[in-house]
């Protein structure tokens, strides 16, 4: 799974990430602080505008700061079920008709919910702006949550938990993964819900969370594509600017709390092959100046596994068979705590054991030796055709700009999380392998297949 950082690490590579000079050259600028802009409504809503002439389209976001992480016991998974009473209809919009409007355009329209935010979103021909924004703030602000059609999109969700995380034992196991290793933080809970919790959701309760979190001065709106930005800026404030602020519930950062020995938990499910799951506490980005272990862990995530020649498909996956698939996951950009995960499923010859003495060997062998500038070299290479493909994707600068905003950082912040990147030298990498990969502070999830039914191997 590639990270934020890790296609941000692509404009870096001019620079030196050892002693030896880098030969990855930097892909052409992209569209970015010269035409990005950015303004605040009297609401207290931020907008923020990119232009980028080179196609006739434009992707209209709107973030709210509020996620899974921020639902107290009982209303698991609230967020979720929002999302999806969002498209039921307003005061002035009929249920489906929004979707309607959108696809009349020639557009296309969803939404996601993750523990650190919510986030709606439109791509049209810039001629339509208003119109979705029209729509959009006309949501923000009537929302309308009657027990006739929420009741059945209640089971809607209920079904869609069962789909996709009951009966699938790979998101199973990860969800037991993370609610073990988070014991106090509420990334404990699945951003879907506990299923007791979805099947108690009330209307009420949906249009409570909406009045305490859907204010534009909890929202920020994203803008990208062939668009002028004063233009942008006057339909916002056209549109969005008689929207209500609101007080906002006050936040504690909540941290959690230290590890003190191992732990493990076990999911016994249809599966065609055994998985295992390695989990370890570290350490993501506060301040983008002042967070080397973070940039360190996430090179050696791309070391691991950051392309096809990365160290574990090539080791425990072509040239020992060891594994169907082998890799790692990393996210340095979260508004909570980190997690470094190690995945892998074995082949029929081998077992669970076996590939986690292997990874952790590799750890070892890094600890003890550091990594070559060759491999520093070959991340920072894959990092920048990353960074390329993003960079034709308004949806993708669209995703990288509100992603920076809603977990605590700003867009701007994109040349200091270069610089952080670019900094990191192979023994950089030999001191978080030591710091952070011991026996106490592991979590291990393992699925232990009980029939023969099909299912594949899981990625990072």
């Amino acid at each position: 799974m590639q990270t934020l950082t890790r296609f941000l690490l692509a404009a870096a590579s001019g620079a030196l990430l050892s002693s030896a000079p880098l030969a990855a050259s930097a892909p052409d600028a992209p569209p970015a602080a010269a035409q990005t802009f950015e303004t605040r409504l009297d609401n207290g809503m931020k907008v923020i505008v990119r232009e980028d002439h080179r196609a006739p389209s434009v992707v209209h976001m709107v973030w709210y700061g509020v996620g899974a992480m921020d639902e107290p016991p009982g209303l698991t998974g609230i967020s979720h079920m929002l999302e999806h009473a969002m498209f039921k209809g307003t005061a002035n919009i009929p249920a489906g008709e929004f979707s309607r409007r959108i696809a009349q355009m020639g557009g296309r329209e969803n939404a996601f919910t993750s523990h650190d935010y919510t986030a709606y979103f439109q791509q049209i021909p810039p001629a339509e702006l208003g119109k979705a924004m029209a729509l959009e703030a006309d949501r923000m602000s009537n929302l309308q949550v009657s027990d006739e059609l929420f009741l059945p999109e209640r089971d809607v969700v209920a079904e869609e938990r069962r789909m996709r995380t009951e009966d699938n034992p790979h998101t199973l196991l990860f969800e037991q993964l993370m609610a073990t290793a988070y014991q106090s933080h509420p990334y404990h809970h699945p951003v879907i819900g506990w299923m007791d919790d979805i099947r108690h959701y009330s209307a009420q309760a949906a249009l409570d969370w909406y009045r305490t979190w859907y204010a534009p001065n909890n929202a920020t709106l994203v803008v990208v594509g062939d668009v002028a930005h004063a233009e942008v800026f006057a339909l916002a404030r056209q549109h969005y600017g008689a929207a209500k602020s609101r007080p906002l519930p006050t936040r504690r950062v909540q941290e959690e709390a230290p590890q003190r020995g191992a732990r493990e938990v076990r999911v016994h499910a249809p599966a065609a092959v055994p998985v295992l799951y390695l989990a370890w506490p570290v350490p993501v980005i506060r301040d983008v100046k002042d967070a080397r272990d973070a940039y360190a862990l996430e090179m050696l995530s791309a070391i691991l596994d950051g392309s096809e020649g990365a160290r574990l498909p090539r080791k425990l996956v072509r040239a020992t068979g060891m594994a169907i698939s082998a890799g790692t996951h990393y996210s340095n950009i979260s508004r909570g705590p980190g997690l470094f995960i190690f995945s892998a499923a074995p082949t029929p010859e081998h077992n669970t054991e076996e590939l986690a003495r292997a990874f952790l060997d590799e750890i070892a062998e890094i600890a003890e030796n550091g990594v070559s500038a060759e491999e520093l070299q070959r991340a920072l290479t894959q990092a920048t055709a990353q960074q390329v493909y993003k960079r034709d994707s308004l949806m993708g600068q669209a995703m990288e700009i509100g992603a920076l905003e809603l977990t605590g950082h700003r867009w701007q912040d994109d040349a200091a999380l270069l610089a952080g990147l670019a900094r990191v030298t192979s023994e950089d990498v030999q001191t978080v392998a030591r710091r952070y990969f011991t026996p106490e502070h592991t979590t291990r999830a393992e699925l232990i297949p009980t029939t023969d039914a099909p299912a594949s191997a899981p990625r990072p």
